[in-house]
């Protein structure tokens, strides 16, 4: 069923960041499907945000399986016949956290649940909804990053970001920038425009209550990317709305 609204899936939208993109992407008229690991979940957020007036459906999508992954596809062939949004928001942090100064402390088995979560789950989910990305007149694919993944800042001397060099999640960051310039790179000639975004340091479950950004406002630079007019930019890495930051 065509559908000339909007269309956006944010992974892991159930809380966090997350939430509030689709929350916010809705508040701007865009049709969001938001998931969850499982359906009620997911359900219930969605039926949060239709009390507050926005459009909005909800799917089980753990991004680790690849059923769950086709599933959405169909689900949004069969409602929408398109996507124009891909929010890829889902991501996982080290149990201990981002402070660390030891690459040779990461074990195997970190790098493996890191790199599956943040890396090859975003890898997949963007191939599965590529297809319907392509069917919209102005597709956006937003890839949350960190500056913790800017390889520069990381080797600069004296570095900004010298306490917080855990090797896990800053290489599963940098990878996740590689990607974007590479599809950003093959998609040049479409419609369709990809970007990195960081965020910021946020009150989430990873960044913890010590971060000076709230939740909302760490929201705000995934929409704007989201919501990218034509002349935008593609292929870039963007904080705080429309400042760049290094590879």
């Amino acid at each position: 069923m065509a559908n000339a609204k909007k269309v956006a899936l944010v992974t892991g939208s159930n809380r966090g960041i997350g939430f509030e993109t689709a929350r916010q992407l809705g508040q701007q008229g865009v049709t969001v499907i938001v998931t969850a690991r499982t359906e009620q979940e997911a359900t219930q957020v969605a039926g949060k945000l239709r009390g507050e007036g926005i459009e909005a459906e909800g799917i089980a999508l753990d991004v680790t399986k690849a059923a769950d992954r086709t599933a959405a596809a169909k689900f949004i062939e069969s409602h929408f016949g398109k996507l124009d949004i891909l929010v890829n928001n889902a991501g996982v942090g080290p149990a201990d956290g981002v402070i660390g100064l030891r690459a040779s402390a990461s074990t195997e088995e970190e790098l493996h649940s890191i790199f599956d979560a943040n890396v090859f789950s975003l890898v997949a989910v963007t191939h599965e909804l590529l297809p319907l990305l392509k069917k919209s007149e102005a597709g956006r694919i937003v890839n949350l990053a960190s500056i913790l993944g800017s390889l520069t800042l990381q080797a600069s001397e004296p570095s900004p970001l010298a306490q917080m060099r855990k090797f896990s999640y800053n290489a599963s960051k940098a990878a996740v920038n590689v990607f974007t310039i590479h599809l950003a790179a093959e998609l040049k000639d479409t419609n369709i425009k990809v970007n990195s975004v960081h965020p910021g340091w946020v009150k989430t479950a990873l960044g913890t209550d010590a971060a000076p950004t709230s939740i909302p406002d760490g929201a705000k630079t995934s929409v704007a990317v989201a919501l990218l007019g034509p002349d935008g930019p593609s292929g870039h890495f963007i904080q705080n709305i429309n400042q760049e930051l290094p590879w």
